[in-house]
């Protein structure tokens, strides 16, 4: 990192820290205690009020905080944030309805003109391919902002051609194969449950008194918390390597990948009015993967495979 750089973001690191020293400088910037001195005394320079506390608890110390300067991006960080960008491109929706052109547009407009140039170069040269965007979710900034303030809120959910009423309490939302998703607990149900945003045709918040243990849940650990009910069913299935890499870019909740001896395994669990969700599921492996329990399920998906073979 060079100097220019190291200072104002230090001075950024000082302004919410107040109260700093010498160690926390050379931990966050990785440098030397002697450049540590060098770049105070730059600040110094700079007209950071900074003054030195002595003492076993001593340290250094920013009497107010000061102005900062605007936030610059090297041109590594630029772009890295391009890439980051074209992820925008798959989705007719996002939170708070920002657009990609909008985003881009004045991206773009900030850049100094060697900068356009390499991006517009780069336009050429890197091709971003994603899953489209299949159906409009219109609720995504207040199923994120409830997930977010842990509120309570109550949905209209249209599946197939039943419409049910809920009382949900999001915890994360997420995109997965042109699709986005809710994860939420079901306050009707007592019980996790993900849904889809498209078919969440209307949503407004309520007053109704939140789950506080839901406060601590992220979307990293969310999928722990889904248990299966009395009725679940569970099912284990033999899996080839190729179809490993197939789980691994798309799986559930409910299942998971186990090593036993020299095979690999996907064992879960499916609610009893899952089953054909999970046939599909499982049809979408092909030869990657052997059904070993329970029997029921071996049965039906043959017969999902008859069924395709009559429609031919």
């Amino acid at each position: 990192m060079k100097k220019s750089e190291r200072i104002n973001q230090m001075l950024r690191f000082i302004n919410q820290k107040q109260h700093f020293t010498l160690q926390d400088l050379m931990h966050e910037f990785q440098i030397s205690k002697r450049t540590a001195l060098r770049d105070i005394a730059s600040l110094e320079e700079m007209g950071a009020p900074i003054y030195a506390e002595y003492g076993r608890y001593g340290g250094y110390r920013l009497l107010n905080q000061m102005p900062l300067p605007p936030i610059s991006f090297n041109s590594q960080e630029i772009y890295a944030l391009y890439f980051a960008m074209q992820a925008l491109r798959s989705f007719s929706n996002l939170p708070f309805q920002v657009s990609f052109r909008s985003i881009h547009e004045k991206f773009i407009n900030e850049l100094s003109e060697s900068q356009r140039q390499d991006i517009e170069r780069m336009q050429n040269r890197v091709s971003f391919r994603h899953t489209e965007q299949i159906r409009d979710s219109t609720h995504l900034e207040i199923l994120l902002m409830a997930s977010v303030k842990n509120i309570i809120l109550k949905i209209d959910y249209q599946k197939a051609h039943q419409k049910s009423t809920r009382n949900i309490q999001p915890i994360s939302i997420y995109s997965m194969k042109g699709y986005w998703y809710c994860q939420a607990y079901d306050m009707h149900k007592k019980a996790y449950r993900v849904f889809r945003c498209d078919r969440i045709t209307s949503a407004e918040l309520t007053n109704i008194q939140p789950l506080e243990e839901l406060n601590e849940i992220t979307i990293q650990n969310a999928h722990s918390i889904w248990k299966p009910s009395e009725q679940a069913v569970q099912f284990k299935c033999l899996i080839s390597p190729a179809g490993v890499e197939q789980f691994q870019q798309e799986h559930y909740p409910s299942m998971k990948l186990i090593h036993e001896t020299e095979n690999t395994y996907i064992i879960g669990w499916y609610e009893p009015n899952e089953v054909d969700f999970i046939i599909k599921y499982l049809a979408g492996f092909g030869r990657s993967i052997k059904i070993i329990e329970p029997i029921i399920l071996k049965e039906k998906l043959r017969q999902y495979y008859r069924d395709l073979l009559d429609d031919i």
